[in-house]
């Protein structure tokens, strides 16, 4: 259990300075240039683990597997990472950090809509006290960064989306959640150098160029602007903080339970603005900290009342374990005790034989 919790803790520290280390190469790269080389550094970081995966569980990889992880990539990759790094780049580590750390909310809401899985009241409680804690940093009456919220917002229920096609994804073919990480990286990353090779383009180049909102846009490089300079800050993000992070997060779940593991996502709003105002030297205002304080508050009420959750569902799985294992002819525990009932009574009843004697 203790490797558990270290598990736990690395994952949350690289999850909670995802923002921080982006934020900084912000400078030195193309926001999706370093999208770009981050998910395809880290999915081949991960790949030899889930080779290594797929072969002990004997899953050779079919076209239908091909389209899922094309659409695992879209979702996770293409869409909201990429809208994630722009909001980085337009606003404060510390924002993005917390309401990007919102994305298991919308995953609830998405397995209910999608997979149809039913709502517990310690979730609905959850969701509704989370989505409070997101309008008071929001504050709807005084917008400071409407961009940065939108996309940082939007990033957030994109990936919660992408959480519930993953599942969908790995229940019906049984891949582990390393298998599916990797290859989805490596499919978004494929698709990303796809739209940034339509970048060079020279007309389409000209026509995003134009446009100072596209600009970014505009002939994305590949690998334009790495150097020794920033390879070691690169390296911690592609390798750290996307492989690592992912990497140390599965895990604590398979040493462990999904609960356990979520904990990294419940404890990353608090730390990752602790961090920001560090590293960055970023202020936080007193609407964003009563946010962190309600938005954490909504996890803690969904991480016991899925703890809860678990603890019965795994109660009630050992009572039936326990009746199948039971061989044919056994006697119940009910039948037993009426057994030893009866026995009882016959004893009591041969002593007054003998006391009448």
């Amino acid at each position: 259990m203790k490797r558990t919790y270290l598990y736990v803790l690395i994952s949350t520290i690289l999850f909670s300075s995802m923002e921080i280390s982006l934020k900084m190469a912000g400078s030195a790269f193309n926001g999706i240039q370093l999208n770009f080389l981050r998910f395809l550094v880290g999915g081949l970081f991960l790949l030899p683990f889930a080779v290594s995966a797929l072969k002990k569980q004997h899953i050779h990889l079919t076209g239908h597997d091909l389209l899922l992880f094309l659409l695992t990539g879209l979702s996770c990759v293409l869409v909201s990472m990429t809208l994630y790094q722009l909001a980085v780049e337009v606003d404060q580590a510390s924002t993005v950090a917390v309401l990007f750390s919102s994305n298991p909310i919308f995953a609830l809401i998405f397995s209910y809509l999608i997979l149809r899985e039913r709502l517990s009241r310690t979730n609905l409680i959850a969701v509704a006290v989370s989505l409070i804690g997101l309008l008071i940093i929001v504050n709807p009456a005084h917008l400071t960064n409407p961009l940065g919220l939108t996309l940082a917002i939007t990033s957030a229920i994109t990936f919660g989306l992408y959480s519930i096609i993953s599942r969908w994804g790995s229940m019906r073919r049984k891949f582990n959640g390393l298998t599916m990480t990797s290859l989805t990286f490596l499919a978004g990353s494929a698709e990303l150098a796809i739209l940034m090779s339509l970048s060079h383009i020279p007309s389409i180049a000209t026509g995003l160029a134009s446009v100072p909102s596209l600009k970014t846009f505009a002939a994305i490089p590949f690998i334009q602007g790495i150097a020794w300079q920033n390879s070691l800050l690169l390296a911690y993000i592609c390798i750290g903080v996307t492989a690592g992070g992912f990497g140390f997060y599965f895990l604590a779940m398979e040493t462990s339970d999904v609960s356990t593991a979520s904990l990294v996502f419940f404890i990353k709003p608090a730390l990752a603005p602790i961090m920001a105002m560090f590293m960055l030297h970023e202020k936080i205002i007193t609407p964003t900290i009563i946010g962190i304080v309600v938005i954490v508050c909504g996890s803690i009420i969904m991480f016991l009342g899925n703890r809860y959750a678990e603890q019965d569902a795994s109660m009630q799985y050992k009572g039936i374990f326990a009746k199948l294992l039971r061989k044919p002819g056994t006697p119940t525990d009910l039948q037993q005790k009426i057994a030893t009932e009866r026995q009882q009574l016959k004893h009591e009843k041969i002593a007054e034989k003998d006391l009448s004697k």
